[in-house]
């Protein structure tokens, strides 16, 4: 049903922006296989949560930096310098995905308000700064702010707190669906993405997002029917 009523909108970085699959050279380097890209992915994803729920704090990247270490290790790899360095140097650049500046133009011009809340640190030298995104969001942050990785309630009520705006008032937009059912348990509404390897969960015991979306464009048609 199509209402006025405009959430602030509020984007995940990593592969929902940035194309993630930027980084799978690296991973034939070190390992002679593209397909580990998501297997360390995944293992980044898992030792994020593990860690917050232990009550550590690593950077993203760091963090990213010791599972690419710890894959070589279970696979019998010896890695060498030369490959974590180039993994730290791809992931400060992965560009942005081709539908993006488009969609997120659309939305700007259609009056929304903007956000991004990313596992990564921000800053000049962050991937999305370098990408050039950065222009088009009100605001950046990081979950670095409460040294807790998303889906921790904290990263989202926290957002909610910096923005003074009540979680109801908030849209988070992810590929990731555990990024959505962690924002929708805290109150936001939520938008899947789809991007290439992910997928929704088709549990009823969960919520599900208020909008799926093959692509940014479809998400951007979606988003201003609904809110527009």
């Amino acid at each position: 049903m199509q209402t006025t009523y405009r959430p602030t909108l509020v984007f995940d970085v990593n592969e929902t922006l940035l194309d993630l699959t930027t980084l799978e050279p690296v991973f034939v380097s070190a390992f002679g296989d593209a397909a580990l890209m998501r297997v360390w992915f995944s293992e980044l994803i898992l030792y994020s949560q593990t860690l917050t729920f232990a009550g550590h704090y690593r950077p993203f990247g760091d963090l990213g930096m010791a599972v690419f270490t710890m894959l070589a290790t279970v696979k019998g790899i010896r890695v060498h310098k030369d490959d974590i360095s180039a993994l730290g140097h791809a992931l400060i650049h992965m560009p942005p995905h081709k539908d993006v500046e488009a969609g997120l133009t659309r939305l700007r011009a259609a009056g929304f308000r903007l956000v991004t809340l990313t596992n990564s640190p921000l800053g000049p030298e962050s991937a999305l700064f370098r990408a050039g995104l950065d222009r088009f969001f009100d605001g950046n942050f990081s979950v670095a702010e409460v040294a807790a990785f998303k889906p921790a309630p904290a990263v989202y009520n926290h957002l909610a707190a910096s923005l003074n705006l009540s979680p109801a008032q908030m849209c988070m937009i992810a590929c990731h669906i555990w990024d959505t059912i962690g924002a929708q348990a805290c109150g936001y509404r939520g938008a899947f993405l789809h991007r290439t390897g992910n997928a929704p969960l088709p549990l009823a015991e969960v919520p599900q997002p208020d909008i799926m979306a093959r692509d940014m464009t479809d998400l951007t048609d979606q988003i201003i029917a609904h809110w527009g």
